[in-house]
């Protein structure tokens, strides 16, 4: 039985086999938000999260959880353990999976993975600060997001990221197959509203908004090498404690820390890891094999091509939803069928995948929210 899952795990096998055949390892790393909630406030102890990061090595489940910015909320982070793009999707389906289950069993019975957090939290932030509060009690809507950070190393496990503008190339891939493709890392209707919430909820002090979507290294498809989002140097490494584990010196080693990070996707329980790794995947297979013949160039702001994010999952007053953009166009589909015919003709006495692999994954997508409008019917 042709699923989703099955389809898209087939797909990165193949994708890792081609990106390995060009002579480069693949890496790709997520991070999710949410939050959680207590059935009472009588036992106010606070989450252990040491307790929570055991018990995610227990379930061979290759991250982290730690506290985020609002009270409540939490980040998943992938640690570098070296897995592969697949075996990290299996991690991040894992822990969507499993964190419920684990906050639980600490008092937190409610979990939310989910693309806003309505009425999250209460406050304003002091004008022209990060981390200051006024004395304004006002709910705050919480978005939580879910961010696919990729590179790759070549033979002498050098990130080629930094070098003769891969990194540029790789997120102008990103930059013009996003568009097309936003329902796989927008998957439901919340998400959308989560891209309104600056503007509709005046929270231009507290929010950068996910739908910036620029060549700058603020972006929300941002490349990232000597310094990150927040203007820090990059791959810092410390050398030398105070007393108090205070770090008194540092090196900084930003080449192998430069990536491109995706960071338009919404925190959903019906985040398909596996078919946006495969996303993921095909992107950096396409900027590979430019690299692999000196066809990537410098990037500007002035050539790098721009699209705004559907209103809503579905057609609404006269314009494409999601669903219509990824149905119409063939890119997803059309690459990873190239791809698919490039390993059976140069390693199919060892690798075989069936033919039309592309369009089994998109059809399989698609089914899933056809089916979704025949239930809401």
């Amino acid at each position: 039985m042709l699923t989703v899952d099955n389809v898209a795990i087939q797909a990165i096998k193949l994708l890792q086999v081609y990106i390995e055949h060009l002579g480069f390892k693949p890496l790709i790393h997520f991070e999710l938000e949410g939050c959680f909630q207590r059935a009472s406030e009588k036992n106010s102890q606070p989450l252990d999260y040491s307790i929570i990061n055991k018990q995610l090595i227990a379930l061979n489940i290759d991250g982290q959880v730690i506290p985020e910015y609002w009270s409540n909320q939490w980040e998943y982070i992938s640690l570098f353990n070296g897995q592969s793009p697949l075996k990290e999707a299996h991690n991040l389906t894992k822990a969507i999976e499993k964190l419920p289950t684990l906050f639980a069993l600490q008092g937190f019975n409610k979990t939310l993975i989910k693309p806003v957090v309505w009425s999250g939290d209460t406050g304003k932030l002091a004008q022209g600060s990060k981390d200051i509060f006024t004395t304004d009690q006002r709910a705050v809507h919480i978005p939580n997001a879910i961010q696919m950070n990729i590179s790759t190393i070549d033979q002498k496990r050098t990130n080629i990221i930094p070098h003769h503008y891969f990194g540029e190339y790789l997120q102008q891939c990103f930059l013009r197959s996003s568009l097309a493709c936003s329902l796989l890392y927008l998957p439901e209707e919340e998400a959308f509203e989560r891209l309104k919430l600056r503007d509709q909820y005046g929270l231009y002090e507290e929010l950068c908004s996910p739908n910036d979507i620029s060549g700058g290294h603020q972006g929300s498809i941002a490349l990232y090498k000597k310094v990150g989002k927040h203007n820090q140097p990059m791959g810092e490494e410390p050398l030398l404690y105070d007393h108090n584990n205070n770090v008194m010196l540092s090196t900084y080693d930003w080449e192998k820390t430069a990536r491109v990070e995706h960071r338009l996707g919404a925190s959903s329980v019906y985040y398909n890891a596996y078919a946006n790794v495969v996303f993921g995947l095909l992107n950096l297979a396409d900027a590979l094999e430019a690299y692999t013949q000196n066809n990537c160039q410098q990037m500007t702001l002035e050539n790098m091509d721009f699209g705004l994010l559907p209103e809503s999952l579905y057609d609404r007053d006269h314009k494409k939803g999601a669903l219509s953009l990824f149905i119409e166009n063939d890119w997803f589909s059309n690459s990873l069928n190239k791809f698919e015919i490039k390993v059976n003709k140069i390693l199919s006495t060892t690798y075989r995948v069936n033919e039309g692999i592309g369009d089994k994954l998109k059809s399989e997508i698609v089914k899933t929210y056809q089916q979704a409008i025949i239930i809401k019917k």
